[in-house]
């Protein structure tokens, strides 16, 4: 999907070969391993023939054989997480500047603390250039109806979907909704929506993926469902959208630190994967009608937003170079 995103912003783009170690087994570990030292000699011929300045690292395995092969190289990373992922904590011992999110990160950093550069998350300038009723019109939504945006990142989320699907009917009867599903689970959407009587349909505004409208759907939105991946510490803190969040359980612990922190600041409720179908509906109506609890909720997911976070990282970029 990256590629897709880097071509059309018309950035030159190198795919390099690799493969993660983590959790997997021993039948496909030879295969990954020799797929990360053939990506160790094409990032190499790639740097040999590139010569940059600077190496920007925000995560993945992908980083490890170019990091390795740009050792002499000033090095920076961008931690997008609360918590490291492995991949970053292994590039932690090459790098000059690492530059995390918020304070809470810090404990992960024991002895680097002079490495470490606070800047938040950055968010794509044309997120924020929809306002409520500009991205009401886009999407055809009723301004005297409150909006619902359920979402599970650029793959869609199976037990986020399949929970809000058998909710569908009973939320739509107080609410509109906005939902992203991914492409994988699209024909799911479209027999849901056929269920549906022709006043809740018009209320089911569905995609299977946004990009040029995604910051309609923020601005559009007064509660936002999703998983706790790390650019919900960036856009819902851009918009001040308070947000019920349930950590994809199957990936280490990432998510739940993403989402324990905004907890913590009063942004957001946690609802576990395993109790979406029982919960969700209750959940979802006890705060989209209760609006001060809200408001209040998307003050403190207001506060955590850092709008210069671009530019400082950008700073730290030219500094390195230099």
């Amino acid at each position: 999907m990256e590629i897709s995103l880097v071509a059309e912003a018309s950035i030159a783009f190198q795919a390099i070969p690799a493969a993660g170690l983590h959790g997997v087994n021993l039948r496909n570990l030879p295969g990954n391993l020799w797929r990360l030292v053939r990506g160790f000699f094409a990032a190499r011929r790639i740097l040999r023939s590139f010569r940059p300045d600077v190496l920007f690292f925000t995560g993945g395995y992908v980083a490890v054989p170019v990091a390795l092969a740009g050792l002499r190289i000033p090095t920076a990373l961008f931690i997008p997480d609360i918590e490291p992922g492995l991949a970053l904590k292994a590039l932690t011992r090459f790098a000059d500047r690492i530059a995390i999110i918020a304070a809470d990160s810090r404990k992960f950093f024991l002895g680097k603390e002079t490495l470490l550069l606070e800047t938040g998350y950055p968010v794509r300038h044309d997120l924020l250039a929809w306002n409520r009723k500009k991205a009401q019109l886009a999407f055809g939504l009723q301004d005297d109806l409150p909006t619902l945006l359920v979402f599970g990142g650029s793959k869609g989320a199976r037990s986020i979907n399949r929970a809000l699907f058998a909710a569908l009917s009973d939320l739509l009867a107080e609410m509109q909704i906005i939902h992203i599903s991914g492409t994988a689970n699209w024909h799911e959407v479209e027999t849901a929506r056929g269920d549906l009587s022709p006043e809740k349909a018009a209320r089911y505004h569905a995609y299977p993926y946004l990009y040029d409208e995604m910051g309609a759907a923020f601005a559009a939105a007064d509660l936002a469902l999703s998983r706790g991946g790390a650019s919900t510490l960036g856009e819902f803190p851009a918009f001040g959208l308070p947000a019920i969040l349930a950590p994809y359980p199957y990936a280490w612990r990432y998510q739940k630190v993403n989402a324990d922190y905004l907890v913590k600041q009063g942004a957001a409720v946690i609802l576990a994967d395993e109790d979406l179908l029982e919960k969700l509906t209750p959940l979802v109506r006890e705060l989209i009608h209760d609006a001060p609890r809200r408001r209040k909720m998307g003050e403190s997911m207001q506060a955590v937003a850092c709008p210069d976070a671009a530019d400082e990282i950008a700073t730290m970029l030219n500094q390195l170079a230099e």
